[in-house]
């Protein structure tokens, strides 16, 4: 009987060590992935950075004004002034139609209890 239970307490050793052995790799595997994960983002914030230094180079008002000039013939743009604005006193603004009373509501002064007034 001691013989039975060493041999169940061998095999449960050698089946705890092997699980432990797999779950070390998938640990590991894991860890290697996460930081694979974290240089992937800091990747991209690099290139976010670059691709907003681009940008802030690309819409520079200079650059924007030549752009503009060049291309006058074919767009026709102008700079805004004043004059291409309208005044607030000439926006229409649409006159919403009142609410349609379906269930009217009789009020008269029968109604009131004068012995208990609210």
């Amino acid at each position: 009987m001691r013989g039975l239970l060493h041999i169940f307490a061998f095999l449960t050793v050698i089946g705890l060590a092997f699980w432990a052995y797999q779950e070390n790799y998938r640990t590991q595997a894991s860890i290697a992935d996460v930081r694979q994960l974290h240089r992937d983002i800091g990747a991209a914030h690099v290139r976010i950075n670059v691709l907003e230094a681009e940008w802030a180079y690309l819409r520079r008002p200079d650059r924007l004004r030549e752009l503009a000039d060049l291309n006058f013939d074919r767009l026709g743009l102008l700079p805004l002034s004043a004059s291409n604005f309208g005044q607030v006193e000439n926006v229409v603004y649409p006159i919403r139609p009142l609410g349609v009373i379906t269930d009217p509501i009789e009020v008269s002064s029968d109604m009131i209890d004068e012995e208990n007034p609210l």
